[in-house]
């Protein structure tokens, strides 16, 4: 799933550790999630939109996301 947390992180000049301490994970957490190898939980997900003022529309891309048929 694409994300733009490191566009937001990167405007805000947090590390991905910073991210990471703030949302309660791991650094690498945050990285798995930045290169689409780990999908967040809904939890996580509503956390990392709600650090940034975001909703979590704003921050994860659902189009890659394929629909049950």
């Amino acid at each position: 799933m694409k994300t733009h947390i490191s566009e937001l992180r990167k405007a805000q000049k947090l590390s991905q550790e910073d991210l990471a301490v703030a949302v309660g994970v791991t650094r690498q957490t945050i990285t798995s999630i930045e290169t689409g190898k780990y999908v967040a939980s809904l939890p996580l997900a509503y956390k990392i939109a709600h650090y940034f003022g975001k909703s979590i529309e704003e921050v994860f891309d659902f189009s890659t996301i394929e629909e049950d048929k």
